[in-house]
């Protein structure tokens, strides 16, 4: 019987050509895939929304997102996905096995880490490519660091959310699903090819 060997790939490894792509000069937008990641979504029980949110407080110390927004603890980033629900995205520190206890009469988990592709965006020119894609307003008066929206870019599902700004400029993360990351991908790197884009080898959470 013939052996296999599996590897774990990211849905990107075909479309992510670290480098420069489009108009020459300094890149107006970097994109960069994220990887390594521990997603983990927590979602209230029907009548529990409440004790969801003491046990949230309890774990990280923050409360969690009860409106379009992401938070940071020392750990991990909680990102709104819905009403009564909430990502954990962190690094091996909170996986479903390891929140279980924690929302084991409050909330159902689901893992995610495999199903969902986390790309960073930033560069002087991010939001006006991103405008060109989406309806969000990200203007920083009306999406400032912190802000998050489950949204679509380019009729893709997203959720979408500004970090703090790096180097003085803004940085917007988005995870889409692992099966539309490839698509969504060239849509980005083709509507930001007229500034110039910084193709960024993949990097892990940090």
């Amino acid at each position: 019987m013939a052996e296999f060997s599996w590897d774990v790939r990211s849905p990107l490894d075909r479309a992510l050509v670290a480098g420069a792509y489009g108009a020459r000069g300094d890149a107006g937008v970097s994109l960069t895939e994220i990887r390594n990641f521990d997603l983990v979504q927590v979602m209230a029980r029907r009548g529990k929304a409440a004790d969801m949110a003491k046990a949230a407080k309890a774990r990280f110390g923050v409360a969690a997102p009860q409106t379009p927004k992401a938070v940071g603890t020392s750990d991990a980033t909680l990102i709104w996905s819905g009403p009564d629900q909430f990502f954990v995205l962190s690094k091996g520190k909170h996986t479903t096995e390891a929140l279980a206890q924690t929302f084991v009469s409050s909330a159902s988990l689901s893992d995610q880490s495999h199903a969902r592709v986390l790309i960073s965006i930033s560069g002087v020119k991010a939001r006006t490519m991103l405008a060109k894609l989406s309806s969000i307003d990200l203007h920083p008066d009306a999406f400032p660091i912190g802000a998050a929206a489950a949204t679509s870019i380019d009729h893709t599902s997203v959720t979408l959310w500004r970090e703090n700004d790096r180097d003085g400029l803004a940085v917007f993360n988005v995870l889409v699903f692992a099966t539309f990351a490839e698509s969504l991908w060239h849509t980005m790197q083709d509507s930001a090819a007229e500034y110039g884009v910084a193709i960024g080898h993949s990097e892990e959470l940090a």
